[in-house]
């Protein structure tokens, strides 16, 4: 007996995998980008990175904040 077209069964995609869970040292590498970034801004502000004495360099101001960034950016790739 034929079967009615609305007992036909239309295709549906297999189920996507689940990606896998990130590896132990890459929360600590995420956080250590980020405070790396803080501390070298703070020791800039302080003016205790070498040549930086009696200014401070947006240089290194850019360098750490460049590694905050770096981190958040890898903290979106974190599962």
């Amino acid at each position: 007996m034929p079967r009615s077209k609305a007992k036909r069964r239309y295709y549906q995609p297999p189920p996507r995998k689940k990606p896998k869970p990130s590896p132990r040292w890459f929360g600590a590498t995420i956080l250590g980008l980020m405070f790396g970034g803080v501390i070298v801004i703070v020791l800039n502000y302080l003016q205790l990175i070498p040549g930086t004495h009696h200014q401070t360099t947006n240089l290194y101001l850019f360098v750490g904040l460049g590694l905050i960034a770096a981190g958040f950016l890898a903290a979106t790739q974190w599962r």
